[in-house]
């Protein structure tokens, strides 16, 4: 399904004590497809209790730079209002981190 020219990546944070995330899942987990020849993502999934939230945090990040943190957390921040914005800007963040590691860009 995927190409040789795409890795795996997950990125990990704790959601609020009243989200449902947290009580199903206990930690917000969100993983990236990444095409490492331009570090573009071509495919995103989270922990989510709703279908449509997955499909829009899908849709907030695939084509986008893995290594475009700022922009990343911007757009979630003006256009995701769940509970768990801020873990998923965090989880992003540790996302771009190991990537940005072990790609030694």
């Amino acid at each position: 399904m995927y190409s040789k020219e795409t890795c795996y990546v997950v990125g990990e944070s704790k959601s609020p004590g009243n989200n449902p995330i947290t009580k199903k899942y206990d930690t917000f987990f969100i993983g990236f497809v990444v095409d490492t020849t331009d570090h573009r993502i071509v495919d995103a999934e989270c922990t989510a209790m709703m279908g449509i939230t997955v499909l829009f945090v899908r849709s907030l990040f695939v084509g986008r730079s893995i290594m475009d943190y700022e922009g990343a957390a911007q757009e979630v921040n003006a256009r995701y209002f769940g509970s768990s914005q801020k873990a998923l800007i965090v989880a992003f963040k540790q996302a771009h981190s190991k990537y940005k590691d072990t790609r030694h860009t």
